[in-house]
């Protein structure tokens, strides 16, 4: 008997050619057949972007492939994080397990299997918090599969059990932080400031939900399984959509996975994998300061 699999939730807004790319990548998948998809479609910001959110539910109105198709269609502006809040809370209500894609992340064919599979084998594990498809352009052979402290958002998976430990409170979450005294820690070694990333949503310059649920995890001292190459590209980082700008930092190529890469793997965090990725957050940091140095030597040479 096939195992069952867990719903599908997808976030849309206005980018139908990226949403159908991610339809596409989830026919790849055999489980896609066999799984529900719930549609979450956010109503237009404003007048200019209405015909593009109609031309995305006239598109989502028609998708086949999947066990069932349902549609949620706001009638006002919610925004990606209070929909995804929303969404992922409605979805778990009625069931026990999620994937949760954007329609900016685009699956391999392996994606659903690897999913599911690590669902499956982690439901019953507190200390795994959730499962993550997506990981970075490191150039060091990483592990088939590990394990990181904290949460992660492009392309991922949860239980009833995991989403009931994200905190919305990003204020009582960086208090936390700092009495705790593990910024450092959270923040990659000072590699990456995620930090400042939380602060920020605190201060309202930024209104991630993304940034509350690493928090959540990784305050509860939580696990998310990685695949050591990425099940998932993320295509956003074009200035199409409304939280990004054009950034191929985090380009990835989809890799393929076998579900068998996950037995005997050992439940705890991968300090090589840690290790490796915080270099690559470096990398980036120095490449960026690089770039707006030589930005500025360029104009002071114009001027």
């Amino acid at each position: 008997m096939q195992a069952e699999c867990a719903p599908i939730a997808l976030f849309v807004y206005k980018r139908l050619e990226h949403l159908s790319l991610v339809i596409n990548g989830l026919l790849a998948n055999p489980e896609a057949k066999r799984s529900d998809l719930i549609i979450f479609s956010d109503a237009a910001r404003s007048g200019s972007d209405k015909p593009k959110v109609d031309q995305v539910r006239d598109y989502i109105s028609k998708i086949q492939g999947f066990s069932s198709v349902k549609i949620y269609k706001s009638r006002s502006n919610l925004g990606l994080s209070k929909s995804i809040i929303r969404g992922v809370t409605k979805v778990l209500e009625d069931y026990e397990r999620i994937i949760v894609l954007e329609d900016d992340t685009v699956p391999s064919p392996d994606f659903l299997a690897y999913a599911n599979e690590g669902l499956r084998l982690y439901a019953l594990d507190d200390r795994v918090i959730s499962i993550h498809g997506y990981n970075y352009p490191v150039k060091e052979k990483m592990p088939d599969a590990f394990f990181l402290r904290g949460a992660d958002c492009w392309g991922w998976a949860t239980w009833r059990r995991g989403w009931a430990l994200f905190n919305p409170d990003g204020d009582e979450l960086m208090r936390t932080l700092v009495k705790l005294g593990v910024k450092k820690e959270f923040d990659f070694g000072d590699t990456y400031m995620f930090s400042e990333m939380l602060q920020a949503q605190v201060d309202g310059r930024n209104d991630s939900w993304a940034i509350r649920w690493y928090a959540s995890a990784f305050l509860e001292n939580k696990l998310t399984l990685y695949p050591g190459e990425s099940l998932i590209q993320n295509i956003g980082n074009d200035c199409s959509g409304e939280h990004c700008v054009s950034d191929k930092t985090w380009d990835t190529a989809l890799a393929p996975f076998s579900p068998k890469n996950l037995n005997c793997l050992k439940v705890r965090e991968s300090q090589y994998a840690k290790s490796t990725i915080a270099r690559y957050f470096a990398s980036v940091q120095f490449s960026r300061k690089q770039r707006f140095f030589n930005l500025i030597k360029r104009y002071i040479r114009l001027g």
